[in-house]
């Protein structure tokens, strides 16, 4: 399943669980029966994931392009810089803004 495809499950699912929703309210009101509304909604949801849940072909309209393995090789990810401070200087900068505070009263 791509991204457009997630999208319209979500949308589908969505549309589908509402109207369920609806039919079983307005069913089980006209019949004055809870169990009924329940059970309606119950097959619903049974329905919404039968449609939903498995991966159809129409959810995979737009596929991804994956890169090459050699052409992922050939682009590293960047490392991240490894920075080292000492303790007084790291205290000294994260309690910088607190000292400028409280300099009027010392």
């Amino acid at each position: 399943m791509d991204w457009q495809g997630q999208k319209v499950a979500e949308q589908w699912m969505q549309i589908l669980l509402l109207v369920s929703a609806a039919i079983a309210f307005v069913t089980g009101y006209l019949m004055g029966s809870f169990q009924l509304m329940v059970l309606i909604y119950a097959g619903g949801v049974v329905l919404t994931a039968l449609i939903i849940v498995p991966n159809w072909p129409w959810f995979n309209r737009h596929p991804l392009n994956w890169l090459d393995p050699t052409e992922a090789d050939k682009h590293p990810k960047p490392q991240p810089a490894v920075v080292s401070l000492n303790l007084e200087m790291a205290l000294d900068y994260e309690f910088q803004p607190v000292r400028k505070l409280c300099e009027p009263f010392f």
